[in-house]
């Protein structure tokens, strides 16, 4: 009889180490797949963290990516106003510089070169004139074929757009001047460029709907472009109206050309200038 209570005991003790054995397993499993759960949470967390970084990172780019594009074909004062209502007002500023520039004989020069190396050149020439241009201070209108318009005093007018203009007429001349030099000594076709300036008012504002462009219009425009083709290769001439702003600065001097017959214009005073 004793010897079946030890045993009982035995078996009892045996039975009361395999529950503790049991529970301690199922207390390690829950840990284990609780660790395990949380884990995977906080594994399933920090991989939506980063794809979010990511996707916001990628969004930003794109939208720098947009405003640089926008920037590229509108001024920064348009652009925001674009932004920020959805559209952007035309508006009439009294006072700007008008710049027109075209090459001599581009059509018969087009026909000695590659059609790939007369992009090139081109390229070369509006990309240098696109830098001037931002350095003088000025908005690049629009190039056609190979004429190429700017503009001074806009979007925001200022005081200095006619001599801003007449500063870099003068160095996209030394530019297409320093590049024909260069041609002639290789032994290859080159450039000569006519510029031409004049100062009034302008309407602007953008046209277009999904390939939209800042540009300007009024007589201004067109008498510039007069000033242009009344000029001479390697000059810069201006309007009687944009000499009266600038005539007294000591930085140009000035050749007067009297009267001359300017298309659909009759006769316009006219003025070549250099820097002094």
């Amino acid at each position: 009889e004793k010897k079946e209570r030890q045993i009982k005991e035995l078996e009892v003790h045996k039975l009361s180490a395999d529950l503790r054995e049991e529970q301690l397993t199922r207390t390690r499993n829950i840990y284990l797949f609780t660790g395990l759960g949380v884990l995977l949470v906080a594994g399933g967390l920090w991989s939506r963290l980063r794809y979010t970084r990511r996707a916001k990172a990628v969004l930003q780019v794109e939208k720098d990516r947009s405003e640089e594009l926008l920037l590229n074909i509108l001024p920064e004062e348009v652009a925001e106003e674009l932004k920020a209502k959805g559209e952007a007002d035309a508006v009439q500023i009294d006072h700007v510089t008008v710049l027109f520039t075209d090459f001599k004989g581009f059509t018969a020069l087009s026909e000695q070169v590659t059609p790939k190396q007369l992009v090139k050149d081109l390229h070369e020439c509006f990309s240098a004139f696109d830098h001037i241009c931002e350095d003088h201070g000025l908005e690049k209108i629009k190039t056609i074929g190979d004429a190429y318009m700017a503009a001074g005093g806009l979007p925001v007018p200022n005081d200095t757009h006619a001599s801003d203009a007449i500063a870099a007429a003068l160095e996209m001349r030394d530019f297409i001047a320093e590049g024909k030099a260069r041609k002639i000594a290789a032994g290859l076709p080159y450039f000569e460029v006519r510029i031409g300036i004049h100062t009034g008012p302008v309407v602007a504002g953008i046209v277009g709907v999904k390939k939209f462009s800042y540009d300007i219009w009024g007589d201004t425009v067109n008498t510039a472009s007069r000033m242009e083709s009344s000029g001479e290769p390697g000059k810069v001439n201006l309007s009687g109206a944009t000499y009266s702003l600038v005539r007294d600065l000591p930085m140009f001097t000035f050749t007067p050309r009297g009267k001359v017959q300017a298309k659909g214009k009759g006769e316009l005073e006219m003025y070549f200038v250099e820097r002094g």
